[in-house]
């Protein structure tokens, strides 16, 4: 199995002033399944909610000690290391510190020169970056407010996901998703391992198998007014163009031999 590109490390993605706690594990969990694992939370503004009813209150002074609550690792499911290893900040410039691409997503119009460009048109100057060891941000604003002009203004790059016009309303986590898969279809990573084994048949196999399909044919009286050798040798050509495999022609004479039996009585 291929392993991630290690470049990937080079990405961060940042949340800033996120109020849902869920929201927060959720972005974890879509970051890790698309090969990212950066993450960093600036002023957490967390909500109450019936999972975290009394959420951890950010102070500035002390960002590095606040602790996310429960829900956030929850859903999280299996990317509690991406949370467990997030950076907790009290601003975006300390966010940003290193980077030499950062994305601010917006699904606002703004009085910025910046031009606006989906995830796929920026994907490959982002990869690019991190491939040559320079560090990328992606910065999520706040689910109900998104990012402030001021927080816009700090990134250099404006990044909007395109969707119906008359019905636009992505989640947090949802967004990062759509980002972070973005990424990952662009870095050619190798999929041989989502592909099942399969046990090509050999051709005397296929001959075989078509042969004692011809039989069963014959015995069921099925080539009656029929061209018989040109039905078999277009049978003989379907079977190649399949890719017949050992399996296929397994069931398949389990099932002649059924049918065959059936006739004989």
């Amino acid at each position: 199995m291929s392993s991630v590109p290690e470049y990937l490390q080079n990405i961060r993605i940042v949340l800033s002033r996120t109020s849902h706690p869920a929201n927060i594990g959720a972005a974890a969990r879509a970051m890790k399944t698309m090969g990212l694992s950066q993450l960093v939370l600036v002023a957490p503004n967390l909500m109450q909610t019936p999972m975290t009813p009394e959420p951890l209150e950010f102070s500035a002074e002390n960002a590095a000690d606040f602790k996310l609550p429960e829900e956030s690792f929850i859903l999280a499911s299996g990317a509690v290391d991406v949370l467990e290893n997030a950076k907790i900040l009290a601003t975006l410039p300390e966010a940003l510190m290193g980077t030499v691409l950062s994305c601010a997503l917006t699904s606002r119009r703004r009085e910025l020169t910046t031009p606006l460009q989906t995830p796929r048109e920026l994907t490959p100057s982002l990869l690019a970056a991190a491939q040559n060891g320079q560090q990328v941000a992606l910065v999520f604003g706040n689910e109900t407010f998104g990012l402030s002009i001021d927080e816009v203004q700090h990134c250099n790059r404006l990044m909007t996901i395109s969707g119906n016009p008359n019905y636009f309303s992505l989640n947090l986590a949802q967004a990062v998703q759509v980002v972070c898969y973005e990424l990952f279809s662009q870095v050619n990573a190798d999929m041989s391992h989502l592909i099942p084994e399969r046990n090509l048949a050999t051709a005397d196999q296929v001959a075989g198998m078509v042969q004692h399909l011809e039989q069963t044919m014959e015995n069921l009286d099925f080539f009656y007014k029929r061209n018989q050798e040109r039905m078999v040798r277009r049978l003989h050509s379907l079977f190649n163009r399949a890719d017949t495999t050992t399996e296929d022609i397994d069931i398949l004479r389990g099932f002649f031999n059924k049918v065959q039996q059936k006739i004989r009585g």
